[in-house]
């Protein structure tokens, strides 16, 4: 359950594999730094907790994960929740919700949900995270535009109206270094893809607004210079009377976290060649993660694909090099802190505007449009919520339609059918052995296939075919229930009434095809149906459930 990968790979570490960790987490922790920056001023902190998260998760992640090469930090997808829970609740409602987050996470790896968060929906995570990409984007319009607005309404709708009266009133010099800095960024990563783009992106713009003396908004003149060490680690938390307050948006940043590190140690996974993470590890780690960053003030962190994608293509081979790159954003915190207030706002704001751009996936969102049409109706509908409502609402909503929509899918695929009578031999049942075609069934004995999962979406089906027959000249009813590999406490409940019913009417039921050690046969054995119906009557073959409903109507006649 806990079984860090770390601990493994020591066992047989040597200075050649030393040596690439080391190139890999340098180059990944030059590439984390404009990253972490932009992320804590897009959620309305100074860069600094950022880089606090960056340093503090990422190091606890590396160290206790369940992946080789994952690097972890802050992301994106936790944008939109962290300004709502800041505006609502405070810096110390935030702080609560990641540490609860922290929380659920590592009770997610104790109990070994590592395998069933990855089968969160696909249209649900391609809503959600396209919706959070254009509310991300909206909020950096402020500063791409220089327009120096305060106050900015916090609604969709709201920001773009704002943003939109104000336009007449763009700094151009402002739109010119977070134009540029996009540019940059498209020119690297097309001609130099090895190099740090968005990190070569940032130091480019500052140059030129240095060289030209452009009068903009910069780190430095919105939030003075970058502390050079860490806080002191310290818990500032809500009450325990007002968890309730967050601890929806929590279970929400933990299934955000979740999802997200468990997808991109999926992806390193095939990067170098399939080499496994161990998915309860590092739920376990993340929420260590975030636990300890609650210490240092930082912010929700998950893992990054981007760079855990450029930490694989430096070479790294374990853990350590994700290590490695917390020590460098603390190297470079320590000696480079004071050259930050340069940074103009508007080149994290473009930054920001090509993080968007990557998330929004807008060839997957689009193409989703040629699926089912309730895939992306889910999609859609989630991505609409997440804009203009919430997330947490968005998150909530599209898992239970998803939900409901698999429901609906998996009772399609139930059935029930009488099998005797005008449907005996049945040209679908020609190549099977056991069809009831080739049997002689007795004329006061009735058959019935059940197929498919006998759960409570599938119950209406039995009730429309089955509970409803009746007949006075059948003695007995046989359930064929080969083709049910589950059933829940509904349909135990609806069968259970279907068997009082026959009893009523003085006909006897007999179930074929139950394997004793099959998942139905526990449920019906814990049920008490075994009691009701008879051992006896509880068949493991057709053949031997038509001999026994021709004893039980030769007794009758005797």
């Amino acid at each position: 359950m806990f079984r860090p990968i770390l601990f493994s790979e020591l066992k047989n570490y040597s200075w050649k594999k030393f040596s690439q960790d080391l190139f890999a987490g340098l180059t990944v922790g030059v590439v984390a730094l404009p990253l972490a920056m932009a992320f804590s001023i897009a959620c309305g902190f100074s860069p600094a907790r950022g880089i606090y998260t960056a340093i503090i998760a990422g190091f606890l992640i590396s160290l206790f994960g369940g992946s080789r090469v994952q690097i972890g930090g802050p992301t994106g997808a936790f944008i939109v929740i962290i300004a709502a829970i800041y505006s609502k609740c405070g810096n110390a409602g935030l702080l609560t919700a990641t540490l609860l987050a922290g929380g659920i996470l590592v009770l997610f790896g104790i109990f070994k949900m590592g395998a069933l968060i990855k089968f969160i929906p696909f249209p649900v995570t391609t809503g959600f995270t396209s919706g959070i990409a254009v509310v991300i984007f909206a909020t950096q319009l402020n500063d791409i535009f220089g327009l120096g607005l305060e106050n900015i309404p916090a609604d969709f709708i709201g920001k773009l109206k704002v943003v939109g009266m104000n336009l007449p009133h763009t700094d151009w010099a402002t739109f010119g270094i977070g134009l540029f800095t996009i540019i940059v960024i498209c020119v690297v990563k097309r001609l130099l893809p090895k190099w740090p783009a968005m990190l070569v992106g940032m130091l480019a713009a500052t140059a030129v607004a240095q060289i030209l003396k452009l009068d903009i908004a910069t780190i430095g003149s919105k939030f003075g210079e970058l502390p050079r060490t860490l806080p002191k680690p310290g818990l500032e938390i809500l009450p325990v009377s007002r968890f309730s307050e967050v601890l929806m948006p929590a279970f929400t940043i933990a299934l955000l976290a979740g999802i997200e590190s468990l997808l991109s140690a999926t992806v390193a996974d095939g990067m170098t060649g399939g080499r496994r993470h161990r998915p309860n590890t590092e739920l376990i780690a993340q929420g260590l993660g975030n636990i300890g960053s609650v210490f240092f003030g930082g912010i929700p962190a998950t893992g990054a694909i981007a760079r855990t994608a450029t930490n694989i293509k430096s070479g790294a081979q374990t853990p350590v090099a994700g290590m490695i790159h917390a020590v460098v954003l603390m190297l470079i915190l320590l000696l480079l802190a004071p050259q930050a207030k340069l940074i103009p706002l508007a080149a994290l704001a473009g930054i920001m505007a090509v993080v968007c751009y990557n998330m929004s996936e807008y060839h997957t969102f689009c193409r989703m449009f040629k699926g089912p049409k309730s895939d992306w109706a889910v999609m859609l509908t989630t991505f609409l919520l997440t804009v203009f409502v919430d997330l947490v609402v968005a998150v909530e909503v599209g898992v239970v339609l998803a939900a409901l929509l698999f429901i609906r899918r998996m009772s399609d695929i139930s059935n029930v059918s009488a099998i005797t009578g005008e449907l005996a031999g049945d040209k679908n049942e020609v190549d099977d052995p056991d069809n009831i075609g080739s049997r002689d069934v007795p004329a006061d004995v009735v058959v019935f296939e059940v197929q498919g999962p006998f759960f409570f979406g599938a119950v209406d089906g039995f009730r429309d075919k089955v509970m409803k027959f009746s007949n006075k000249g059948i003695n007995t009813v046989i359930l064929r229930m080969r083709m049910v590999p589950a059933i829940d406490a509904t349909g135990l409940t609806v069968l259970a009434d279907f068997v009082k019913q026959c009893q009523k009417q003085k006909m006897d039921i007999v179930l074929s095809g139950v394997q004793t050690d099959s998942q139905p046969m526990k449920a019906f054995e814990h049920f008490g149906l075994i009691e009701t119906l008879g051992k006896d009557n509880i068949c493991p073959h057709i053949d031997d459930a038509l001999a026994r409903a021709k004893f039980l109507g030769s007794l009758k006649k005797a």
